[in-house]
């Protein structure tokens, strides 16, 4: 999924009408992975919890705001039903050149 990060917060934008947006609301543990396209070696694995959940304008503005930053414009047909999904990374493992960073605990 597309992300945000603004030094507190990961931001990623879902549909209301999703399997993954109600496994969310019953389970506030979230995990992301992002893999290095340029190499497989290295990778970041961040691990949270839900901070919040609110709903997106009526034109889709913070997915138009994604859209523009990976540089892939499309019409948003279900912007009526977009939300925001923030959470608040708790644990971290990273891995560059063979060598693993983890947070403590």
């Amino acid at each position: 999924m597309w992300f945000a990060w603004d030094g507190e917060l990961i931001r990623m934008t879902h549909t209301k009408a999703r399997q993954k947006f109600r496994n969310l609301a019953a389970e506030p543990r979230v995990a992301l992975s992002i893999a290095d396209p340029d190499d497989p070696y290295r990778f970041l694995e961040v691990r949270g919890r839900l901070d919040g959940v609110v709903d997106d304008d009526a034109d889709a503005s913070f997915y138009r705001s994604l859209q523009e930053r990976y540089g892939n414009v499309y019409p948003i047909t279900d912007a009526d039903v977009r939300v925001i999904i923030a959470f608040r990374p708790e644990k971290y493992v990273a891995v560059t050149a063979g060598k693993v960073q983890r947070t403590a605990g």
